[in-house]
Formats: C-alpha cells, sequence, structure tokens
C-alpha cells in the first residue's frame, strides 16, 4: 500500500513540510510506503471549464504539476493534503491545482481515504481544512480525522516542530490513515463491495 502526500505551500523545507513530514513517519511505521510531491513556486492555471478533461482523462493544461498528481493520485492507496493558510484559506495556487485535478478525476479516486492538514501562525485553520475536506466529500472519499482538527501552529518549520500537540494531532492522521487503510484491506479480502453508486439526477433550480 501506498499514500500519496501533496505539499501544497511554495516552500519545500517549510511549516507544511514539516506537519507533513510527520504524518509521513506515522504511516511509514505502520509498513505503509509514503511519497511527498510538491507544489513548488512555477504558475498554477486555474480551471477555464474547458471540458476537456471529460474526453481526455486528464487536464488540457500540461505546463504544471496537476496531471502529474492525478497519475499518482490515482496509482496511490490514500491521499494527503497540505496547505498554509492564507487569508484564512488554503494557498490560492493550490486550490487552483486541486479545482483542476478533482474535476478531471475526482471520480477515479472514489473510496481512496483522503485526510487535509494546514499549517498557520494563528488563525484560518479551521476554514483551510473544511476548504480542502470538500475536496473529499464531493469524490466519496472516507475523511482522515486525527483527535482534534488536523492543524500545527508555526510561523516557521522549526517553531511548528515545538508544536507538540500538533505534532502529535499529526501523528494521528498518519495513524488513522494507516488503520483505514488496512481495514478497507481487510475488508475487501473478505469480500465487502464498494457501494454502487445510484444514477445522477441533477436538479436545476431555475426554472
Amino acid at each position: 500500500m501506498k499514500v500519496l502526500l501533496i505539499n501544497g505551500s511554495p516552500h519545500p523545507s517549510g511549516t507544511t513540510a514539516a506537519a507533513l513530514a510527520e504524518v509521513a513517519g506515522a504511516i511509514q511505521k505502520n509498513g505503509i510506503q509514503t511519497e511527498t510531491l510538491q507544489l513548488g513556486t512555477k504558475p498554477v492555471r486555474g480551471c477555464i471549464a474547458c471540458k476537456k478533461c471529460r474526453q481526455l482523462g486528464k487536464c488540457v493544461f500540461e505546463d504544471d504539476p496537476v496531471n502529474e498528481w492525478i497519475v499518482k493520485a490515482q496509482e496511490a492507496d490514500g491521499l494527503v493534503i497540505g496547505s498554509p493558510v492564507y487569508y484564512a484559506s488554503p494557498n490560492g495556487a493550490l486550490l487552483a491545482a486541486l479545482d483542476r485535478m478533482f474535476y478531471a478525476a475526482g471520480p477515479t479516486l472514489a473510496f481512496k481515504p483522503g485526510a487535509a492538514i494546514v499549517c498557520a501562525r494563528r488563525a484560518g485553520t479551521t476554514a483551510s481544512l473544511d476548504a480542502l475536506n470538500k475536496y473529499f466529500l464531493i469524490s466519496q472519499m472516507p475523511v482522515v480525522a486525527s483527535w482534534y482538527w488536523n492543524m500545527a501552529f508555526g510561523n516557521n518549520a522549526q517553531e511548528v516542530t515545538q508544536d507538540a500537540e500538533g505534532l502529535a494531532i499529526m501523528r494521528g492522521v498518519g495513524e488513522n490513515m494507516a488503520w483505514v487503510l488496512k481495514s478497507i484491506e481487510a475488508g475487501r479480502e473478505k469480500g465487502v463491495q464498494q457501494p454502487r453508486r445510484d444514477k445522477v439526477v441533477r436538479t436545476n433550480f431555475i426554472r
């Protein structure tokens, strides 16, 4: 089994990286592989609603990491998305990437457990978690929690490593992710089938 972690920060060694490392360590201790991808600092396009992904199975734009993320997420058994908090919201570039990733490939990620973690100096964490968790919820992905909100605090990586409670929460995310994955595997071995999706009925409220 393998879990993909996405660092939605432009900084590869910042607060989000420190928190994700704690999550990854707990997952690895449970005998599950991890891989971490970086958003980086290159420009990320927003979705233009061209709907070409419906034909291609991927985003039409090839000049940023979105299509790589799609392939890696489809190959993985679980997904963890981390972000710093900017203006009480996740990094805008990350949201632009996730919009395209989940619009293009959301149905192919169904039933893979997902977890969101966020880092902030002070505030905006719960709103940011809500924004990230909605990608999982609309894609039929079980949401993995810890024993408190999945957040850590600090203005830099060193400060995050001093947030003892935050680090314990991150380890909780990793432990729970491993437990969910092993539970899914055990269920599959016992013949438990994934739920069948009903035919989609779209209701337009404009008459």
